[in-house]
């Protein structure tokens, strides 16, 4: 019977009585996020990319372990009539309202014209730019040849899947693997295609993929490379603010445009590298008063909310469209 091990950064099936020492491949360490670099506190590699952490290689050998991390659990606050404890007179209760209900309110036109928002580019991010421009020219071009071939030990570059490369044989395997990106919000962390949070990281990391298909073991070099960037979103009673951490975007090929209701974000950073995002959202928005704001490590959106409301989420959650009921003539008995 095979076991999931769940060392951080193995994720693989063992048999538990071939188990030897040296088995696993994993990081004793935990997950660093600083600057738009992801890495492990074990070892110093560092990646931008967020497909690209997940890939890389343990740091520390061992035998695979069966033993799944609990859940951090989180203390109970102990409200204030529990204190008072019916020695002080309590205060006045009032009933907040809840945000309202998205069918209450009139939502315009998703067909209205799409225009770009406000961009500001900080003076630090221009400097970080034109350093980058001077250490182009300094430095000789480097190109690596790389063949079509797959080395023995590549690591699946689909999001979620912990799969190598051991031979022809890893083609006709079943990819299992998230398609869509990871996002970090309120402590909490899954991913946009299926959204099965969790707030511990080990636990974030071996969620099983929700989409079938084939291994990615290479890349596709098309000058520019779609990658997934860490994404996080907050708001505050007029303003929603989206965080997107590329580091050291180009504000010439970057750009965010959209209406009340929708929005397209298109960032390319360093390394030709490009993120992607249209969001249909919740709530509506003021484009006029919305900007894009480019800083070094990160571009964030502000969106000023036409209404004071809450949001409940930040995206709108597609329409399920019921199945067309269909109609059976019976036959007349006395045809």
């Amino acid at each position: 019977m095979s076991l999931l091990c769940y060392n951080k950064g193995c994720g693989q099936r063992f048999d538990p009585d071939q188990n030897p020492d040296d088995s696993c491949t994993y990081h004793p360490g935990v997950p660093v996020f600083h600057d738009a670099l992801k890495g492990w506190s074990c070892c110093k590699r560092r990646t931008t990319d967020f497909s690209d952490f997940l890939s890389i290689a343990g740091c520390t050998k061992g035998p695979h372990n069966k033993e799944k991390p609990p859940e951090p659990v989180k203390p109970d606050v102990e409200t204030s009539a529990e204190k008072n404890d019916g020695l002080k007179p309590k205060f006045n209760e009032y009933i907040i309202q809840a945000p309202k209900p998205l069918e209450s309110i009139q939502r315009p036109s998703a067909d209205e014209p799409i225009v770009k928002l406000q961009q500001k580019v900080s003076s630090s991010l221009r400097q970080s730019l034109e350093k980058l421009k001077l250490s182009e020219v300094n430095e000789p071009e480097k190109k690596e040849e790389e063949g079509d071939e797959v080395k023995i030990g590549t690591s699946c570059k689909n999001g979620g899947c912990t799969k190598t490369f051991t031979g022809p044989g890893s083609n006709e395997e079943t990819c299992l693997y998230h398609s869509g990106g990871p996002i970090f919000h309120e402590g909490m962390k899954y991913w946009s295609c299926c959204k099965r949070k969790t707030s511990d990281f080990n636990t974030f990391l071996s969620q099983e993929g929700c989409t079938r298909g084939n291994h990615l073991w290479k890349k596709e070099d098309t000058g520019k490379k779609i990658v997934p960037c860490r994404f996080d979103w907050h708001q505050t009673g007029s303003q929603v603010m989206i965080s997107i951490y590329a580091k050291n975007s180009i504000p010439e090929l970057s750009f965010v445009e959209g209406n009340s209701t929708k929005l397209n974000i298109r960032i390319i950073f360093e390394g030709e590298k490009e993120f992607e995002q249209n969001i249909s959202l919740w709530g509506v928005i003021d484009v006029s008063k919305s900007a894009m704001n480019m800083m070094p490590a990160k571009v964030e959106i502000a969106m000023k909310k036409s209404e004071p409301m809450m949001w409940a989420r930040l995206d709108l959650p597609p329409v399920k469209t019921q199945p067309a009921e269909i109609e059976i003539e019976e036959d007349d008995p006395d045809d």
